[in-house]
């Protein structure tokens, strides 16, 4: 009889253990460890990311009652002491590094169809509590906080960069640390409205896209002709103001774009842009088109459970969202190996579901009784 992996194995096999080696061994993560590798470390909390698990003892249990597909996987059964220590302890550099190799590995192969390069930048909010006290913001007695900044690539449905900081730290702080691929679009929001940090992205040849706040006056140059009927107001190129103080000149000194959208719900947008060439209509899909960062982040949090953190320090909170942006990666990939499926979120439901059967991906649509029928041919095919 084939023999035929867990759909959990199958997931796995999309992680690139030899650069995950690579990455141990440079960072030392296995040096004095006795019970729990840092490869079983991440298949611990792959595995609890993929069924849900919203503790360390579900993980546990879990882990436990499938012994023998941990086998098959190159893992073991662990106790939640030793995966809070490892959590707690661990360089979070072996797991940052390993989802940066994998994103470039996967955008590099969505990317050779698609020759536009769109990234959206946000951060959204994380909810801990007291014991996250010493890194994290505090909102009241119980409730602290986090964020986790994002560059996304919403065309290849591929996040490329990833970030922890306490939640009173400004966005654009982590921003002027992110990199930047020359010539890409970058599309934000008011977070990021630094006009040093705008000058950086022009002059590595970026188109900006965001927005103006309300009380920035731009020197009117020319007015460029808009329907009279639709949602763009107005078409502006013109001037940011030359000095942000007495001494402080305005870095922004090239003529710039201002785009006046009406949305849906009778708000007037500013939307600036460094592009004086592209159309406005485009200038203004490109906005719209940040909503999907937030999607993502609805995507991860909801799918992959990251409201439930499975430690309080720096350390254990950043290794579990970087590692379940790996998890999603891994899904993605392994999603792309069959076509009965085409919907994320439902493969990802069917993965949960049929985690530890033995299944192959292109059929977890099928009924169990459709499954049982196929092995029972099977073995009386080589038998």
């Amino acid at each position: 009889m084939r023999y035929q992996s867990s759909v959990l194995h199958q997931i796995l096999k999309h992680i690139p253990w030899n650069s995950f080696d690579r990455l141990v061994e440079k960072h030392q993560a296995d040096k004095r460890v006795r019970r729990l590798s840092t490869k079983s470390q991440l298949i611990a909390l792959i595995y609890g990311q993929l069924s849900g698990a919203q503790s360390l003892r579900e993980i546990e249990a879990g882990l436990k009652s499938h012994a023998n597909q941990l086998y098959h996987a190159g893992s073991a059964a662990i106790r939640r002491s030793t995966l809070s220590d490892a959590n707690g302890k661990r360089p979070a550099a072996v797991f940052v590094g390993l989802f940066e190799e994998m994103s470039k590995s996967v955008h590099r192969g969505l990317r050779r169809e698609l020759p536009d390069l769109t990234y959206l930048i946000d951060a959204t909010p994380l909810t801990l509590n007291a014991k996250s006290a010493d890194w994290t913001a505090r909102f009241s007695k119980k409730v602290y906080g986090g964020k986790l900044h994002m560059i996304y690539d919403p065309a290849a449905d591929v996040p490329i960069y990833a970030a922890l900081s306490a939640a009173n730290v400004n966005d654009i702080t982590v921003a002027k640390k992110m990199p930047i691929e020359p010539g890409a679009t970058y599309v934000f929001d008011l977070g990021y409205y630094d006009y040093s940090w705008w000058k950086t992205l022009d002059d590595a040849g970026c188109r900006i896209v965001t927005r103006l706040k309300k009380n920035t006056p731009l020197a009117i140059l020319q007015e460029v002709p808009v329907a009279k009927t639709g949602s763009i107001l107005c078409d502006r190129i013109g001037f940011l103001p030359r000095k942000l103080s007495y001494t402080n000149r305005n870095p922004m000194a090239d003529a710039v774009r201002e785009v006046q959208v009406k949305t849906d719900q009778g708000k007037i947008l500013r939307i600036f842009s460094n592009d004086l060439d592209a159309k406005a209509e485009e200038i203004a899909a490109l906005y719209k088109y940040r909503w999907q960062i937030e999607l993502l982040f609805r995507w991860i949090k909801q799918v992959l459970k990251i409201r439930h953190f499975l430690g309080t320090s720096q350390n254990a909170v950043l290794i579990q969202l970087i590692v379940a942006l790996i998890a999603y990666l891994a899904l993605r990939l392994a999603q792309r190996t069959q076509t009965t499926i085409l919907s994320p979120l439902a493969f990802a439901r069917l993965v949960r579901v049929n985690l530890t059967h033995k299944r192959r991906l292109d059929r977890l649509l099928r009924p169990i009784e459709h499954f049982v029928a196929d092995t029972q041919q099977m073995v009386l095919k080589w038998t």
